[in-house]
C-alpha cells in the first residue's frame, strides 16, 4: 500500500511536508493537556473537599468543571487531531498542505479561542449549555477556524497525487464536517451584548439540539477522529495492512449512520417526546456492531506481530 512508501522517498517524490505545524499543535497538546488534567485534579478534589475553592468565585467547581471539560476535549484532544490530522493527510496524499499562511491561521485561531476560553469560563460567562458553554464571539471564532480547518484538509485532499483516499482521510473528513455541522447549528442564537446571548431554541426543542451537539461532539470529535488515528498509525508503526480493509468501510459508514441517532439518551425520562427517547435507546444499542468491528479492525492488525508490544513503546 501507498501508505508504506519509505519516508526518505515520500519527501523526494513530493518536496519537504509542512511539519511545522503538526510541530505547533503537537507542543499545543502537551501544553492543554498539562493545563487540562490539572484543572481536572482541582476539580476532583474539591467533590472531597469543597473549602478548596478558597471561597475565590472563580475557582469555585460550578466554573472550572466546564473549564476542565472544554480545556480536555477541545485544546488538548482537538490539538491532537489537528497535529495527526495534518501530518497523516500530507503522506497519505503524497502532497504538502495547500497554503503554509492558512496552517498558521488555523493553529493560532485554535489557541486564541482556546485562551478565551480559560478567561471567560472561570468569571462566569457561560451559555451553560454542556461542552457549549462558551458564549458567541468565542463561538464564531471556532466556526471561522473550523471552516478555515477544512479548507486546508480538503483542499489538501483534492490535489493529492494519488487517486485512492485513504480510509483515515475518511474519518478524518467526516468528523470535520460533522463538528462544524454541530457547532453551528447548536450555537445558534440572538446577541444580547458582548458576553450574553440566548438560543433560538426553547424548552425540549433547545435540550434536544443540545444533546444532538453534546452526544456527537464525544462522537465525532473522540471517537471518529481516533479511529482515524488509529487506522493510520496502528498499520504504520506495526508495518502490516489494516486487517480487513472492506470492514474498515462498512465500519465507516455504519459508525456514522448510527452515532448521529444515539443523542436522545441523554434525555431519558425527560420531557423529550418518548419516541425521540426510544430511537436514542434503540440506536445506542445498535453501536455496538461498528464499535466491536473496528476495535476488532485495529486489534487483529497486530496478528503475527503481537510480539511487538514488548519491544516497541510506540505501538
Amino acid at each position: 500500500m501507498s501508505m508504506f512508501i519509505p519516508e526518505t522517498r515520500m519527501q523526494a517524490i513530493t518536496g519537504t511536508y509542512n511539519d511545522k505545524v503538526v510541530h505547533q499543535f503537537a507542543v499545543a497538546t502537551v501544553f492543554w493537556g498539562i493545563v487540562g488534567m490539572a484543572v481536572g485534579v482541582l476539580c476532583a478534589a474539591q467533590l472531597y473537599w469543597p473549602a478548596l475553592n478558597f471561597d475565590i468565585p472563580w475557582l469555585t467547581y460550578s466554573r472550572i468543571r466546564p473549564l476542565h471539560t472544554n480545556g480536555m476535549i477541545f485544546a488538548f484532544g482537538g490539538s491532537v487531531l489537528f497535529a495527526t490530522s495534518l501530518y497523516v493527510v500530507q503522506r497519505t496524499c503524497h502532497v504538502r498542505l495547500i497554503s503554509d499562511k492558512l496552517a498558521q491561521f488555523v493553529f493560532w485561531g485554535w489557541q486564541a479561542a482556546m485562551l478565551g476560553a480559560v478567561i471567560t469560563l472561570p468569571l462566569g460567562i457561560t451559555q451553560s449549555k454542556e461542552y457549549a458553554e462558551l458564549e458567541w464571539p468565542l463561538d464564531l471564532l471556532i466556526a471561522i477556524v473550523w471552516v478555515a480547518y477544512g479548507w486546508l484538509f480538503f483542499g489538501t485532499i483534492v490535489k493529492r497525487r494519488v487517486k485512492h483516499i485513504y480510509v483515515a482521510n475518511w474519518f478524518y473528513g467526516a468528523y470535520i464536517i460533522a463538528i462544524a455541522l454541530l457547532h453551528i447549528v447548536n450555537n445558534i442564537v440572538m446577541p444580547a451584548g458582548l458576553w450574553k446571548s440566548y438560543s433560538v431554541y426553547s424548552g425540549a426543542v433547545d435540550a434536544m439540539a443540545q444533546w444532538w451537539y453534546g452526544h456527537n461532539g464525544v462522537a465525532f470529535l473522540l471517537t471518529v477522529g481516533y479511529l482515524a488515528m488509529m487506522y493510520y498509525f496502528v498499520p504504520k508503526q506495526a508495518q502490516r495492512p489494516i486487517y480487513s480493509y472492506r470492514l474498515s468501510i462498512v465500519h465507516f459508514w455504519a459508525l456514522i449512520s448510527i452515532y448521529m441517532w444515539a443523542g436522545p439518551h441523554h434525555l431519558h425520562y425527560t420531557a423529550l417526546p418518548d419516541w425521540a427517547q426510544s430511537v436514542g435507546m434503540v440506536f445506542s444499542v445498535i453501536l455496538l456492531a461498528p464499535s466491536w468491528g473496528g476495535a476488532m479492525n485495529g486489534i487483529l492488525t497486530l496478528s503475527g506481530v503481537w510480539h511487538k508490544l514488548r519491544t516497541d513503546p510506540i505501538l
